[in-house]
């Protein structure tokens, strides 16, 4: 299994002629990645073999190495690497920058580059190839104390975005000693091809295949106008619950929810009876997300007042102190801080004996007290170190509210470019990524990774804590994205 390193980074490959530097990078990185002083003389001299280009040819690595590193971008540099001045100036550049840096140790048997020496049509005299083998034996014993990430022996690496650098050993926990996760649909986007006429069949297709591929949910943005997270604010975008009720008439058993209605887009009470009307219409199926709503343009653009956090966060509580009290026996007063009900009474009640709610937002202080306190879930986002932090957090909440933290269930949100090997996915990247995006961004921003990669990192979220994933799929334009995380799903089950 190939090692991965994280995207960006700096590789500096060390070693003497012939050891099979140049070969190597060839096989693991694409050729722009690659920053090699053999190339270079052929670009300032007269062919890879003019020694008297070397001085130009090193000035422009230098210069090349310095601009992608001051991009951030996975530079690889191909060069003896044998004098250490200029080993530990390429280092302290990927530090500057916050880039990984490692190094690679080609300690190749001298007989073995002799061997490979003669058979090349260019060949490095022979007491040139005794001087560097000379020199490598006193580098290799330097490399380890000079402050890389790792030094590594030539092998099998790929260059993986920072979320998927501990997949592997994840991947194997999960085969070895599975464990289950429950995987949700995060339908962000509502532009198919056919335009606006050919949403309802789209969306239909997408929605049955999506149950086929073993989503347990799905789940819907309650906005009324695309974010510019996702897209573009005159992008097509249905409205939620709406869209819900087709969604529960095209299956057969995925749950149905938002994540998360934004407590200032409706009355709390007439909340409560569209819940409980989808829940019915779907034969028990609806989920109640809920959030403080964040988004100001809409607010303004629908002419809706956007109160201070603090008075949406006494909505929001009020909302999570209410919403059962609607869909529960009897019709008591609600009497709360922002919001009073005469009569909390609705018919028909849900099927659900109790709709499960989801509060979104990781706010440590204040919304994951609120989850502890009153809801069934707490939706959160970010990497797995901000996971494990969120998770800790919530179980301190429902220990300082007296409730058993297995009550309340820890879910995460993200994107996942799904591709069934490593071709593919590139492939992927470079067919989605804006124009101006370079590949390495652009992957991690959307978690781009293998079918083998996303098994090992869902591994890593649950044993973080996760009991559901919700993944938007960036490339869900028809069903095709979904066979593909199939594979994912079927490894949790």
């Amino acid at each position: 299994m190939p090692l991965n390193l994280p995207s960006p980074c700096v590789v500096v490959l060390v070693g003497p002629g012939a050891a099979g530097k140049s070969t190597w990078a060839a096989a693991h990185f694409p050729a722009e990645a690659i920053v090699s002083s053999d190339r270079l003389r052929a670009v300032a001299g007269s062919g890879e073999d003019d020694i008297t280009a070397s001085t130009d040819a090193f000035a422009l690595l230098e210069q090349i190495v310095s601009m992608r590193i001051a991009r951030r971008l996975t530079t690889v540099i191909d060069t003896l690497g044998l004098d250490t001045d200029r080993r530990r100036a390429w280092l302290h550049a990927a530090r500057q920058r916050g880039l990984p840096c490692v190094a690679v140790a080609f300690d190749t048997a001298g007989a073995e580059c002799r061997a490979r020496n003669r058979d090349r049509p260019k060949r490095i005299p022979a007491d040139v190839l005794t001087a560097q083998l000379r020199t490598w034996r006193q580098v290799r014993d330097l490399l380890p104390a000079e402050g890389y990430d790792q030094v590594l022996e030539p092998q099998p690496v790929r260059v993986v975005p920072e979320a998927f650098i501990a997949s592997p050993a994840a991947l194997t926990r999960q085969r070895e000693r599975p464990t289950g996760l429950r995987f949700g649909l995060h339908l962000s986007t509502f532009t198919f091809t056919g335009g606006t006429a050919a949403t309802a069949g789209a969306l239909r297709e997408i929605a049955t295949a999506a149950e086929d591929a073993g989503f347990d949910a799905l789940y819907v943005m309650d906005h009324f106008r695309q974010i510019p997270q996702v897209g573009r604010a005159w992008d097509d975008f249905l409205e939620s619950y709406t869209t819900l009720a087709y969604l529960a008439a095209c299956t057969r058993s995925a749950r149905l929810g938002t994540l998360v209605t934004g407590v200032t887009y409706r009355n709390v009470a007439h909340l409560g009876k569209i819940v409980a009307t989808l829940d019915v219409l779907s034969g028990g199926r609806a989920v109640c997300g809920l959030g403080l709503a964040w988004f100001a343009a809409e607010h303004t653009a629908y002419g809706w007042d956007f109160p201070p956090v603090g008075d949406r966060y006494a909505v929001l509580e009020d909302a999570l102190r209410l919403l059962p009290l609607l869909w529960g026996p009897g019709g008591p007063a609600f009497e709360g801080a922002a919001v009073s009900v005469p009569e909390a009474a609705g018919y028909p009640r849900p099927l659900q004996e109790h709709v499960p709610i989801i509060v979104g937002g990781g706010g440590e202080r204040r919304t994951l007290r609120l989850a502890a306190r009153y809801a069934d879930a707490a939706n959160v986002l970010g990497d797995l170190d901000t996971v494990r932090r969120k998770a800790s957090v919530l179980r301190a909440h429902c220990a300082e509210v007296g409730r058993d933290p297995a009550e309340v269930a820890l879910t995460h949100l993200s994107t996942a470019l799904v591709g069934t090997g490593d071709r593919e996915l590139a492939g992927l990247v470079e067919r989605l990524r804006p124009p101006r995006m370079d590949p390495a961004r652009f992957a991690a921003a959307v978690n781009a990774g293998t079918v083998d990669d996303h098994v090992g990192r869902f591994r890593e979220l649950a044993e973080a804590g996760v009991a559901e994933v919700m993944v938007r799929l960036p490339d869900l334009s028809d069903p095709e994205p979904l066979q593909r995380m199939a594979k994912v799903i079927a490894a949790f089950r």
